[in-house]
């Protein structure tokens, strides 16, 4: 049989020809890995977790201005405690880091050659909420104010010592909060004068499981309270009690569960009348320092009439205010610096006013106020919504436009260090690297700032609205988020 030998050509190649054969293998497997890999923005709307949420978000290089990652960054949702940015930012470009408010001490009637004051004593309100406040060192500043009555020549008083807060409208809790958060601590209302932060201290003392709290005392004690007590002590191991009462109102009901088997157990509430009980802590102090005064304190005199200011009390400046507004997310102080912001273009400050003055502030600066749907100063409010866009609009704004962002960048929280921040991205390369404002209320997870990492910085809007689980598991997947953000 005969053989027939097979030859199989193989072309000659030179190094060239191999080289770019070489590359272009190398190149489409990168491109395959590329493809197949996971990106930041799939892995985090593509899980279970968030598969049905709403999410906005927006990754940008501040110094190129280009965008790193986003998802539906003009879909406005709900910010929860984010929206303080937008209060803060406002307040220190209109007002300046060196605002302070004024609170004044003034007289009206004759004050005769004997030193009795013929009239009465008022306490002209400024908005400031930092009166007597834990947050600062000024809780002993009513001898202040008694010393300076009596440097007036003031050693009787006929008339009243009169809580003047017409500054702002009576209104005090904003109408777009839920009733389950008015009348607590962390909602107090909003008025002309404040007084200890608006806060009291319920405490209580708890005993069997299903039975009923004792209440002990409240502190400041509060003249005329009445609290209709439907507390029930439980195997619960925090504090689950909710107040609720309308403003100025002194009925105050308490609802839910604390733990059981405790001797001291306190909760906070919100103080009916904070102007009112301002006054009569002054007169007590007036009372011991020598000046004797006829009547009571009261809210419900006359106004309108012509007064001498005898001494004005200034607060702490607004640079030292915002950082505890975002610091620690300080709904109180969000809601007086919100409000008081409606005094640019309205008599009296009211929450309408003050939507109307940051919104035509920033629509003059360019930033898409279409996407701001703004209710309120300290993002309590769950209607408020505001998009990833407009957030990293105005952070940019801050950052390469205000002569105040030095002050603003300061009052962010650090991640793993300090305030609302302290526990986010710690022992990671973010530590001490993001600075942000959070938000949190039920349903409700955002965080908004900057990064300054390897030379760059980054400005983002992080917010998820309606996740499938908890607050815990969300804020974790976020954390993973902004760290393969911080690798792209």
């Amino acid at each position: 049989m005969l053989k027939i030998k097979r030859h199989f050509y193989i072309p000659k190649t030179d190094k060239k020809t191999t080289m770019k054969k070489t590359i272009f293998i190398f190149s489409a497997i990168l491109l395959t890995v590329q493809l197949f890999a996971k990106n930041p923005i799939d892995d985090f709307v593509n899980n279970k977790l968030l598969e049905n949420a709403s999410i906005s978000l927006l990754v940008k290089d501040l110094d190129s201005n280009q965008t790193i990652l986003e998802f539906r960054p003009k879909t406005s949702i709900t910010p929860a405690s984010t929206m303080k940015l937008v209060t803060t930012a406002t307040a220190l470009e209109l007002l300046g880091p060196n605002f302070r408010f004024q609170t004044s001490l003034e007289i009206d009637g004759n004050l005769s050659s004997d030193s009795i004051l013929n009239g009465d004593l008022y306490i002209r309100g400024s908005g400031d909420p930092t009166l007597g406040s834990n947050c600062f060192d000024n809780v002993d500043f009513l001898r202040n104010w008694a010393e300076a009555v009596k440097k007036a020549g003031i050693k009787k008083i006929t008339g009243s010592v009169i809580p003047d807060a017409s500054i702002f409208d009576d209104e005090g809790v904003n109408p777009k909060w839920t009733w389950e958060d008015i009348g607590n601590y962390y909602a107090a209302g909003t008025y002309g004068i404040s007084y200890l932060d608006n806060t009291f201290s319920l405490t209580l003392q708890s005993g069997n499981i299903g039975t009923k709290p004792k209440i002990v005392k409240t502190s400041p004690e509060i003249p005329g309270l009445i609290i209709d007590n439907q507390l029930l002590s439980t195997k619960i191991g925090f504090d689950s009690a909710y107040f609720y009462g309308a403003p100025h109102s002194n009925n105050r009901s308490i609802y839910g569960e604390i733990p059981a088997f405790r001797s001291s157990f306190v909760i906070k509430g919100e103080i009916p009348n904070s102007g009112l009980l301002l006054a009569q802590h002054f007169q007590a102090k007036l009372l011991q320092n020598g000046v004797s005064i006829d009547q009571l304190p009261t809210d419900k005199a006359i106004l309108l009439t012509k007064r001498r200011v005898i001494y004005t009390h200034k607060s702490p400046p607004l640079s030292d205010i915002i950082t505890e507004t975002n610091i620690h997310s300080n709904n109180l102080y969000a809601e007086h610096l919100f409000r008081y912001l409606a005094l640019k273009n309205n008599p009296v400050g009211t929450s309408y006013g003050a939507v109307q003055v940051i919104k035509a502030f920033w629509k003059s600066k360019g930033l898409p106020v279409e996407q701001l749907f703004m209710y309120d100063g300290s993002g309590l409010s769950p209607v408020n919504a505001v998009s990833a866009n407009f957030f990293v609009d105005l952070l940019t704004y801050m950052k390469t436009k205000s002569k105040n962002y030095e002050t603003f960048f300061k009052s962010l929280p650090v991640a793993g260090e300090s305030g609302t921040l302290s526990a986010l991205l710690k022992n990671t390369v973010l530590q001490g690297k993001l600075h942000a404002k959070s938000g949190t209320i039920s349903r409700v997870k955002c965080y908004a700032g900057f990064i300054n990492l390897k030379a760059k910085t980054y400005v983002f809007a992080l917010m998820v609205n309606n996740p499938n689980g908890n607050s815990k598991a969300v804020t974790k997947k976020m954390e993973e988020f902004l760290l393969s953000a911080s690798a792209e």
